[in-house]
């Protein structure tokens, strides 16, 4: 176990926050050997890479805030071991950013409220916020494996990438793979050590490699380019990455909180949620995975 300090920051939430379903989505996508979630501690653990390295960081929800505690290492994939307020204060900003710790949730709520279907979600959860992410290619590679497959079996993905690409270990946890690692790693060994198509893996290298290309994250017109990413996949990174007009109308849950409609379909009804759209499709997700069917 690498030696490590702890520093702790509190993150308040203006509006509140509603902490079973961001813990229960937290739950659903926690990735094997990367991440830890507790539902009953409402706690989630994970490393990010902050300004002086990797840092594993865990977040306690309450109906106010998060409390974001910090364990720093010694190694050289885990940081410097010290931290001082900068980075603490960039921590939380990135936590922040996360968890849309700082959206304007009234402007929100007066925009979609009068909605038929919407408003008596916000009334039942009027804190709901949409989930972002703290690492872009993590969630771009995620996104690909679990397309067209259960959420399951793309965190059984997801996980085996892990264990064979991931970095250093540090509090038990594994970083995700960086690209270059997926980019130069033998293609049919790749495929093999995650259980994946021959053409899924060819997507997942492709995407590596587009991600090296561009600097950091790509275009939306750069990600429809490669091979085995489309629409639904390309709309779904929107939301994760801060657009708040962002929607997903082919998504199969969606359609099916509206009634089973076309995704052409649900692109029109979506025009009345502008430029909130992100928020109304986190309340429908969220309204169909917590409400029980028979």
């Amino acid at each position: 176990m690498t030696e490590s300090a702890a520093a702790a920051l509190r993150l308040e939430a203006p509006g509140g926050l509603e902490p079973e379903a961001i813990l229960g989505s937290l739950a659903a996508h926690t990735l094997p050997g990367a991440e830890r979630t507790s539902t009953e501690e409402r706690t989630h653990t994970r490393l990010v890479r902050g300004p002086r390295g990797r840092r594993a960081v865990t977040l306690r929800f309450d109906a106010l805030g998060v409390d974001l505690d910090i364990s720093t290492g010694t190694g050289t994939d885990t940081g410097t071991g010290t931290e001082d307020e900068s980075e603490l204060l960039a921590l939380g900003e990135m936590v922040r950013s996360w968890f849309d710790l700082d959206a304007d949730l009234e402007a929100m709520r007066e925009s979609l409220s009068a909605d038929s279907l919407l408003g008596p979600l916000l009334a039942a959860r009027p804190s709901l916020r949409v989930i972002g992410t703290p690492d872009r290619f993590q969630t771009a590679v995620t996104t690909v494996l679990g397309q067209q497959v259960s959420l399951a079996a793309g965190r059984t993905f997801s996980g085996r990438l892990i264990a064979a690409y991931g970095g250093d270990e540090f509090d038990g946890l594994r970083s995700f793979p960086e690209p270059a690692a997926l980019v130069g790693a033998d293609a049919e060994e790749l495929r093999g050590a995650v259980g994946l198509t021959a053409a899924r893996a060819r997507t997942v290298q492709a995407l590596a490699a587009v991600w090296l290309d561009a600097g950091g994250a790509p275009t939306r017109s750069e990600l429809l380019a490669v091979p085995g990413v489309g629409p639904w996949t390309v709309d779904y990174l929107g939301v994760r990455y801060g657009d708040r007009d962002a929607f997903t109308p082919g998504d199969l849950v969606l359609r099916k909180a509206l009634g089973g409609i076309t995704a052409r379909e649900a692109e029109a009804r979506s025009e009345a949620w502008r430029p909130f759209r992100a928020y109304a499709l986190m309340h429908l997700w969220t309204h169909t995975a917590y409400t029980k069917r028979p």
